[in-house]
């Protein structure tokens, strides 16, 4: 595919501006062509004036044509899988089979989301009909659903080039639900946003759908994002990043003179519970289980592994011996960006200088950094310097976790109360644990928004049960997943409908239920129509 390293408008793409970027090779640290031009600003306001343009069509569109959108989206990116992968391959140093296994996911979520949208219950109708001879007064007819926002911006993460980006989970769940979209692409793989842009156009085109509905901008700093979520055609984002960028934009949306809804994925540190049982039984495999975890993607899973809370038991030190063993056994990571190289560099040095903090295994990256990479460490310090510092809950982005030494359960669960919000919490445990520590899994329940149980938190499954998200600052609204199918919740609003007759009702809440809908009738469940 020949690559024009300009913005996707519509089914155009934009004019050449003198600021331009490249991306970088994070093995060898060479910038890669072509260069890619910075969208000026009428071409922001021109993308979302044609998404605004595109709603009123688009939210109009049935479930079944939204769903064959959808689908063929991601037929148009398994057509170009083998030279997506070896660009993405380039810009970002993933290996090559964690990205076909991305591809696999981010057109397996296109396909959920087209049958949540064909199937058509995500709308949560609801129907309570009217009793004229109610007294003292009669009851109305009324009926409600769920509504599409408008045009929703999303940005593209960083660390999931296909499934968090241009036509990931944030991008597909607005689609589902009759949404425009705007993705704001992420400087880091620019080239891989454009060839998935490229494909989602191509599938406006085949699907005779309005131009307006999808548009990509590129911009290698964060003006772009700004304009975007300040527009005031916008009706809502998506962003999956850093804490201080989301912090930011979540600032900036609601400073609006129209506040909008801004769904941020933040930072987590993810806290793992050892519990004695678990130690004493099967330390060696938890320890393994760890080490693929937090170096999983050299570290950079918005899900790693950051804090693990030991007990002090007989076993603590042979579990200790593992992992360093472990990570002198490791190979050289390649972070994503030189952005997040530093930063990782950053934070190490400055995790060795804390208070009540020791380094007890790092496998130092040889020769030059850029080439080689960075190495896996491993951090331990005690329960109460937890809670002296608040620091030492901050997320490392990298292959580099932190051991949590406690003697006792009254002093886990106070740690665990005074915990933040956190995407998951894990427990490793034996039924007896779980018996002991009943009162831990209470606690956490009102931290995270999944708990996992005997297993490791990074791999989100892609299902209409997960939850990826939780409460403040792991992301702006813990009300919400960013992954699975009720993400789609995020981009709706309900609507209600008062005494409407039936012809001009939508299809999903009149009588005679034509699209054979799940829908709450007078408080009860039913797919059949009304008499």
């Amino acid at each position: 595919m020949k690559l024009s390293g300009r913005s996707i408008i519509g089914f155009h793409s934009s004019a050449a501006t003198k600021q331009t970027f490249h991306a970088t090779n994070p093995k060898s640290g060479e910038p890669l062509e072509p260069s890619f031009t910075t969208a000026a600003p009428d071409e922001v306001d021109s993308a979302v004036t044609l998404a605004h343009h595109a709603f009123a069509t688009y939210s109009r569109v049935s479930g079944r044509d939204k769903a064959a959108f959808l689908r063929q989206i991601a037929a148009n990116i398994e057509s170009i899988a083998e030279e997506l992968i070896d660009r993405a391959e380039q810009e970002t140093a993933l290996p090559k089979a964690r990205l076909q296994g991305e591809t696999a996911r981010t057109c397996g979520q296109l396909r959920l989301f087209a049958q949540v949208a064909e199937e058509g219950s995500w709308v949560t109708a609801r129907i309570d009909r009217a009793d004229p001879d109610r007294k003292p007064a009669p009851k109305p007819d009324i009926r409600s659903m769920l509504r599409p926002l408008g045009p929703v911006v999303v940005f593209g993460a960083s660390n999931f080039p296909l499934a968090f980006s241009v036509a990931g989970g944030d991008t597909a769940s607005a689609l589902a639900a009759g949404n425009p979209v705007i993705v704001k692409a992420h400087a880091a793989h620019p080239a891989t946003s454009e060839m998935v842009g490229h494909a989602l156009q191509d599938a406006l085109r085949q699907c005779n759908l309005p131009e307006g509905v999808f548009s990509l901008l590129f911009d290698s700093g964060n003006q772009v994002g700004i304009s975007l979520v300040k527009h005031p055609l916008a009706k809502a984002a998506g962003f999956t990043g850093s804490r201080i960028a989301g912090r930011a934009l979540m600032d900036v949306a609601a400073a609006r003179p129209e506040p909008i809804p801004f769904y941020a994925e933040m930072s987590s540190t993810n806290p793992v519970f050892i519990l004695p049982g678990a130690l004493r039984e099967r330390a060696d495999s938890i320890a393994t289980g760890l080490h693929a975890s937090f170096t999983l993607g050299a570290g950079q899973f918005c899900t790693k592994p950051g804090m693990v809370f030991l007990p002090t038991t007989a076993e603590t030190s042979g579990f200790i011996s593992r992992l360093r063993d472990l990570v002198s056994e490791s190979a050289p990571f390649h972070l994503l960006t030189p952005g997040i190289r530093s930063s990782y560099d950053a934070a190490i040095s400055a995790r060795k200088t804390q208070k009540n903090v020791r380094l007890i295994a790092e496998k130092p990256a040889p020769g030059n950094a850029v080439e080689c990479g960075v190495g896996a460490a491993i951090f331990e310090t005690d329960i109460q310097s937890l809670l002296q510092d608040e620091n030492l809950q901050a997320e490392v982005f990298g292959p580099a976790t932190l051991l949590i030494h406690h003697s006792t359960r009254d002093e886990l669960l106070e740690t665990a109360r005074k915990l933040e919000g956190h995407l998951t919490a894990t427990i490793h445990g034996t039924e007896q644990d779980l018996q002991e520590f009943s009162d831990l899994i209470a606690v956490l329940e009102c931290r995270v928004g999944r708990l996992v149980f005997n297993s490791f938190p990074t791999g989100v499954e892609v299902g209409h049960a997960m939850v990826h998200g939780g409460p403040y600052p792991a992301t702006s609204d813990g009300h919400f997943t960013s992954v699975g199918s009720q993400a789609i919740f995020r981009f709706c609003r309900p609507l209600c409908y008062q005494g409407f007759p039936q012809a001009a009702l939508p299809d999903e809440l009149k009588d005679t239920n034509p699209l054979r809908i799940w829908r709450m009738v007078d408080g009860e469940m039913s797919r059949e129509p009304l008499s």
